[in-house]
């Protein structure tokens, strides 16, 4: 059964971001863009991928020019301290500007829309303060050498501050209120000392501890679009909190019993590993280690009843870890609705599953595991023996686009352990002797109901960003890698050509494992592990 909930009037600026994105979307690219939820801030970019929806699609343009190397007054670099994956964009204040809303390992900082520089920082009292003077000798040790093993042993060094990293999952409201989860089921709402002034300290509002039951760290916070904070466990715990965390609903996923028993390394692999996706129906989209669930929020309460329209349904699990993707929502309006993972295959799949009701005339896919699943298909990077590949990172959706990246790196020292691959394609991403390379993006055919593969790209690197696409340019962006030098690459969403690609520079630049942003000016930012970076080249146009 569907629910519609219905939230407050919408401001102008939403209606004219609504309006403007859907218009835009129906004459250029046939789709629809999720609905903008009202609560969040009144900017594109409200959560980690944007908004509820996780896509990782927005409708504002991003640059186009011909390939070249930027100069160093094309690019911005602010110091914040490690750990800044994303950042936020506030709405507009009371004084006609808006700021950028982020916090790492450290500390949250607001750093102005305009020039980058930060406003207001709030150390988190019981951190560590990663100064940056110690960014800079960091950076000059990579700059100095970023191959073989003692490279490796700089890269791990750096690595084990992420031992302590929490606070992760951030929202935005309309209020300009920034709330955080951490490890210990603490949720802690942030906001300014003078709401109406955009250049105000930044203050703790409240907090809102989980009820002793709910165990587990917190893997994800959402907004729900009648405005309830959900949160998510490491275990299974779904909760529903109001804004001012006077009341909340608490529920367990299906098949959760025993899941604190069920990690599978030593961090980063539990039963629950990533975030989840919201639909405006009350729909929320939660993958566990061998399941994908829908549990619905009625506006009473949380629900993981059929009769309510929850399900849970298995994906392919061979490697035994689960997926290492935060579901993707496909489809809306009228289009074939889908919720989009990889799944736990050595060889990951794009996996599509039915998101609401499934078309009474469906018939079972030959290898998929439930009914449900709508499509299910490898994963090559264009190699045909290719036999594994998985990826820590959500499908980037637009329309009935699918796109995944190939972060596995090459050419592995035998003596690195697997689980610490990844201190490769994060810290050493760039060096040639171990970027990954690899861009496939596959495609629903609505007339066929069938998904197939759209394109490969083999020439292009992505070591480690979240890409982001920008329907107005066609185009998806990451930050890549080309002769031991970061780049931003643009490719082509519907052929999968290289657009045009920006050198950007030595390792200050390195985008570990950061999403590729791009802000209401169309300028492309992103994070590094001890700061921001913000790309302004002097008039991009069509090269």
């Amino acid at each position: 059964m569907e629910k519609t909930l219905l939230g407050p009037k919408l401001s102008r600026t939403h209606w004219a971001f609504l309006v403007v994105a859907l218009l835009w979307h129906g004459q250029s690219n046939g789709f629809n863009l999720p609905p903008v939820n009202p609560y969040l801030a009144d900017s594109n970019y409200t959560m980690a991928h944007a908004d509820p929806a996780q896509q990782d699609a927005l409708p504002q343009p991003g640059p186009m020019d011909a390939s070249r190397t930027l100069a160093p007054q094309e690019i911005q670099y602010t110091h914040t301290g490690p750990a800044f994956f994303g950042i936020l964009t506030s709405g507009l204040y009371a004084d006609g500007r808006r700021v950028f809303w982020g916090n790492g390992l450290d500390r949250i900082v607001k750093l102005d829309y305009d020039t980058q520089e930060v406003i207001a920082s709030y150390f988190f009292p019981e951190s560590e303060v990663y100064t940056e003077e110690r960014a800079e000798e960091s950076i000059a040790a990579f700059d100095d050498n970023n191959d073989g093993f003692f490279a490796l042993a700089h890269a791990f060094k750096e690595a084990q501050k992420l031992r302590n990293l929490s606070k992760l999952y951030t929202v935005l409201d309309k209020d300009h209120t920034y709330y955080i989860g951490s490890k210990s089921g603490l949720i802690t709402a942030y906001g300014d000392a003078d709401p109406e002034d955009s250049r105000s300290a930044i203050v703790k509002l409240r907090e809102f501890q989980l009820p002793d039951i709910a165990t587990g760290p917190i893997m994800g916070l959402s907004m729900s679009y009648d405005g309830w904070l959900i949160a998510a466990t490491e275990h299974g715990y779904i909760a529903a909190i109001s804004r001012d965390f006077s009341q909340y609903h608490l529920t367990r996923l299906r098949h959760a019993e025993g899941a604190e028993n069920k990690a599978t390394k030593p961090t980063g692999y539990g039963w629950i590993r990533n975030a989840y996706a919201i639909d405006d129906q009350g729909g929320i989209y939660i993958a566990s280690q061998e399941h994908m669930h829908k549990v619905v929020w009625t506006g009473q309460g949380l629900s993981t009843d059929e009769s309510d329209g929850a399900w849970t349904a298995p994906y392919l699990n061979g490697w035994g870890h689960g997926t290492g993707a935060t579901p993707s929502l496909m489809g809306f309006g009228d289009e074939d609705q889908f919720v989009v993972i990889t799944d736990g295959q050595d060889q990951m799949n794009v996996v599509l599953f039915w998101r609401n009701e499934i078309p009474a005339d469906w018939a079972p896919l030959p290898d998929a595991p439930d009914r449900r699943i709508a499509g299910q298909m490898k994963v090559t990077m264009g190699d045909p023996d290719l036999t594994s590949i998985q990826s820590e990172q959500s499908v980037v959706v637009a329309g009935y686009g699918a796109l995944v990246v190939n972060n596995r790196p090459r050419n592995i020292p035998w003596y690195l352990p697997d689980r610490a691959t990844g201190l490769l394609s994060g810290y050493l991403g760039s060096n040639p002797r171990h970027q990954p390379y690899g861009v496939q993006k596959f495609e629903w055919d609505p007339i066929a109901r069938s998904l197939r593969e759209s394109w490969v790209n083999t020439e292009i690197s992505s070591p480690s960003s979240v890409p982001i696409v920008s329907v107005e340019s066609n185009a998806v962006y990451l930050i890549g890698a080309r002769n031991n030098l970061w780049t931003l690459e643009a490719l082509d969403w519907l052929s999968g050509e290289s657009h045009f690609h920006y050198v950007i520079g030595g390792q200050r630049y390195n985008v570990m494992y950061a999403g590729t942003l791009i802000d209401m000016n169309g300028r492309i930012h992103y994070g590094t592990p001890w700061g921001r970076v913000r790309l302004t080249p002097a008039s991009p146009g069509t090269p």
